[in-house]
């Protein structure tokens, strides 16, 4: 157990981990903090960013399969 928990990889693991679940935490928290003009402008463009990533994932997924099926053919 001890030689488990000596390792480098793990640690990294578990750092990762917790940063995925308590940096939306955090940003939220920072969010609702703000004054109020500020707060509507940093959830607007969340929303935004949160819109431009889907839409480039699609677009990359999209390619992909485009690449594929020209492969397969």
């Amino acid at each position: 157990m001890a030689s488990i928990l000596t390792e480098k990889w793990l640690w990294i693991i578990i750092i990762v981990l917790s940063l995925i679940v308590v940096l939306p935490f955090v940003i939220v928290l920072f969010i609702v903090f703000l004054p109020f003009p500020y707060n509507t402008v940093a959830t607007i463009c969340l929303v935004i960013g949160w819109g431009i990533a889907a839409g480039y994932k699609e677009w990359v997924m999209s390619k992909g399969k485009e690449e594929k099926q020209r492969y397969e053919s």
